[in-house]
């Protein structure tokens, strides 16, 4: 009875190993880039149409972004924090509310030095407002990643970024299935993007926009694979090791 239950351990030990060896292989193994230009127009044929890789032209405020507004020599107007409500809105001490959302970061430093001129309250401001943080700017990544989750990300990222802040795809990925969805005025589309050939520089890595989510698919036979190694209880110490 024991070299019988010593050989079926071995036996189970053995197709494991197989078994995750093909699934190494088939997740872990990254193809060598394409050298040249990077393919970046769209396939019709995904859905891909509405999407871009070229990064926009200036950066306007959006509603829950955070901005610091510097008045050189005026410590005390000057504010390193503040919001922009979902209004669009925004205020300010001595001019009280203004409008922010929609404006580039530079025009809206003129409208507060206009208005603190026009107010009386300086005669030759020179005002800076920088972005703190990018609030308006969330992608959700689902999906097999290691860590999915809704993040924030800069103005001009795109989709390889997007995978990469959930810490990469894990190893029951299937790359060529990455749906990417977006509210468009008409309505929510999805395109489909292959991560493989993205990375290889053979299909477009699109500009994200607030809003995206993302959704990686699994691979049918990986997670067979891993379902099978951790329902069986031969197999489920060597499943957690994978």
């Amino acid at each position: 009875m024991r070299t019988n239950a010593f050989s079926v351990k071995r036996s189970a030990a053995s197709v494991l190993l197989v078994a995750s060896g093909l699934s190494l292989t088939a997740c872990g193994s990254t193809p060598p880039p394409k050298i040249g230009l990077v393919n970046s127009t769209p396939v019709v044929e995904y859905g891909q149409g509405d999407y871009t890789t070229a990064t926009p032209d200036g950066y306007k405020l959006n509603a829950a972004d955070e901005i610091s507004v510097i008045i050189y020599r005026e410590p005390d107007l000057s504010v390193s924090d503040i919001a922009i409500g979902a209004d669009g809105m925004m205020a300010f001490p001595l001019i009280g509310t203004i409008r922010a959302e929609g404006m580039s970061p530079s025009d809206l430093g003129q409208t507060i030095s206009d208005k603190l001129r026009s107010g009386g309250f300086l005669r030759n401001p020179s005002v800076a407002v920088n972005v703190v943080k990018y609030s308006s700017h969330l992608v959700t990544v689902e999906g097999s990643v290691e860590k999915p989750g809704v993040y924030p990300f800069k103005p001009g990222s795109k989709l390889s970024a997007a995978v990469s802040l959930a810490s990469g795809p894990n190893r029951v990925a299937k790359l060529d299935q990455i749906a990417l969805f977006r509210e468009f005025p008409d309505g929510m589309k999805v395109a489909k993007f292959d991560y493989a050939a993205v990375r290889q520089g053979l299909m477009m890595d699109p500009v994200l926009a607030p809003g995206d989510r993302i959704v990686i698919g699994t691979s049918g036979l990986s997670q067979f694979w891993q379902d099978v190694l951790k329902a069986v209880p031969v197999f489920a110490i060597f499943a957690n090791q994978l």
